[in-house]
């Protein structure tokens, strides 16, 4: 049994139409999606986290309940119950992660420009943070959306040694060397790679052999292209690909990325042109080489993510209040509607479990 859940925006005055957490049933051979839950109450979960046991949900509070949220699984169901909530040390988390031996959750706080570790106990509650990093150095050039430090991401590598936290207002992919055990986060050497004055490293996702990592830059609508050193937790760019079709003219800015589970093909929204841009991947290389594009059928992609089968794919439209389904071609990396359309109000998240 697949479960899905989307994470919403739920505060009306910042635009948001969410109820808050919704739970789905999906359906393996049509990827169509049965509510079973909508866990109401939870301010402004925008983005969710799986513990690697599946027992455990986790998510944002973002807004101004500055907060991260555990929740227990229910195995047979698929629902959510509330376990406990702890304040974040800085305003604005907006995205979270689990280290893969399920000890550690780590959040990258957008408005304040910082990443926090929170430990996990055994019944998955969440401790008070145990460490903060604020972010400092020079912003990029863009006034308006780099005027500090803006934290968008925090990743781990597959090891679960670094973590990778990209921060829009710097133009930087930051690495931090990981304790599970102890709760800490200490800067890496070499700290960082750079992205491009006013690219605005937003998200990124690893191929699953471990060996590149994929940086999505929302301001200037591309993909960079990073070899990763796993050994010593290095960036070394080798690629930027923009996201827009050739010829595009208008406002956009860039989301998601997402690698398909064969390694083959990656993805990356774009809020504007309302698409996603299909990329093959080099095996040798880890470069890049345009598939195409498809429309989301909504607006503004937040977010997006494929099944742990790798067979449909679902997007989040924000301002259309719908995920849609596509199913996915794994030899090709195209995409077809399937015409299941979900209605979640200001969906920015999906998780699968």
């Amino acid at each position: 049994m697949t479960y899905v859940y989307v994470g919403t925006y739920t505060e009306p005055d910042r635009g948001g139409r969410g109820q808050g957490i919704h739970c789905y049933r999906m359906d393996d051979a049509t990827g169509d999606l049965t509510p079973i839950q909508v866990l109401g109450g939870v301010a402004n979960p925008h983005f969710l986290a799986l513990h690697p046991s599946r027992r455990f949900l986790y998510s944002t509070n973002g807004g101004d309940a500055s907060a991260v949220s555990a929740f227990a699984i229910d195995a047979a169901t698929g629902q959510l119950t509330a376990l406990n909530r702890q304040l974040s040390p800085g305003p604005g988390p907006t995205h979270l992660a689990v280290d893969p031996s399920g000890r550690l959750v780590v959040v990258a706080n957008y408005a304040g420009g910082s990443v926090a570790a929170y430990p996990v106990g055994p019944d998955g509650r969440l401790a008070p943070h145990s460490a903060f990093i604020q972010h400092e150095g020079q912003t990029g050039p863009n006034a308006r959306r780099q005027d500090k430090p803006h934290a968008h991401m925090a990743g781990f590598d597959p090891s679960g040694r670094f973590v990778l936290v990209c921060d829009l207002g710097l133009d930087k992919t930051f690495v931090y060397r990981v304790d599970a055990a102890a709760g800490t986060l200490a800067p890496n050497a070499p700290p960082s790679g750079a992205a491009r004055p006013g690219a605005g490293p937003r998200h990124l996702a690893f191929h699953p052999s471990g060996r590149w990592v994929y940086v999505i830059d929302e301001l200037d609508s591309t993909i960079t292209v990073y070899a990763w050193d796993g050994a010593r937790g290095a960036l070394t760019e080798l690629q930027v690909v923009p996201t827009l079709p050739a010829g595009f003219s208008g406002e956009s800015i860039a989301a998601e990325v997402v690698v398909l589970p064969n390694g083959r093909f990656v993805y990356g929204s774009n809020r504007g042109d309302d698409s996603l841009a299909i990329f093959a991947v080099d095996a040798q290389r880890g470069t890049l080489t345009l598939v195409g594009h498809q429309a989301t059928g909504g607006r503004t992609p937040r977010h997006f993510d494929v099944d742990p089968t790798g067979r449909f794919l679902y997007v989040a439209n924000q301002d259309t209040d719908d995920v849609t389904v596509f199913r996915v071609d794994g030899t090709s990396g195209e995409l077809t509607p399937t015409g299941h359309v979900t209605r979640v109000g200001t969906p920015s998240c999906v998780l699968f479990c």
